[in-house]
């Protein structure tokens, strides 16, 4: 049987080559990519929120929030940083770690005008990606009369709409009931009772 050529071989290498770079490096991705269009487009694009024709921020990054009107998200090490995501790192031994809840805690009680033994745990920790999206309703609960008051809503009124977007377990039983802030508050920013007065 006569020996192959190199240039037959070398022909086979760079077709083979040219198939798995044309399989792997552009049709595989381009699949994914139309099935996460198609399945989870949401979740494909970000997760993007928008507000009065605009992007205001993605349900899956936390963002802060200085004004009484609007709820607080968690604390974070990272500063909201989607691009530097990051924890404290510290261990719940590190004496640093418990003067700075125990700061947090007051500062939380007197912002929200409740015992600091009330203050709920989420809201004094922070997550391991610095950039959790959601509180307990526990903790939204404890903000619902500041924010009330700065949009000239009754408790109620705020409650109702906390109540709306709070978000049970995942499956029904994975995780807690949670509520995504920037969702929660971009709803009460379309609810006419929260909108400013002119």
């Amino acid at each position: 049987m006569p020996a192959r050529s190199h240039s037959g071989l070398w022909r086979a290498a760079l077709g083979f080559a040219g198939l798995a770079l044309t399989g792997a490096g552009l049709l595989y991705p381009l699949a994914g990519v139309g099935l996460g269009q198609v399945a989870f487009h949401a979740a494909a694009n970000g997760s993007i929120l928008m507000h009065e024709g605009r992007a205001v921020g993605s349900m899956l990054v936390a963002q802060p929030f200085a004004a009484d009107r609007y709820f607080q998200p968690r604390p974070s090490a990272a500063g909201y940083d989607p691009m530097a995501l990051a924890g404290s790192n510290q261990a719940r031994s590190h004496p640093a770690l418990a003067e700075r809840i125990e700061a947090t805690r007051a500062q939380i009680a007197q912002r929200e005008r409740v015992d600091p033994a009330d203050v709920p745990a989420d809201l004094l920790t922070q997550s391991g990606s610095g950039t959790d999206p959601h509180i307990s309703p526990a903790a939204a609960r404890i903000q619902v009369v500041r924010v009330a008051a700065a949009r000239g809503m009754t408790p109620a009124q705020v409650q109702r709409v906390v109540d709306a977007q709070t978000e049970p377990p995942s499956l029904g039983v994975l995780g807690e009931a949670r509520v995504n802030v920037l969702a929660l508050n971009l709803a009460l920013e379309a609810s006419p009772a929260g909108r400013p007065h002119p």
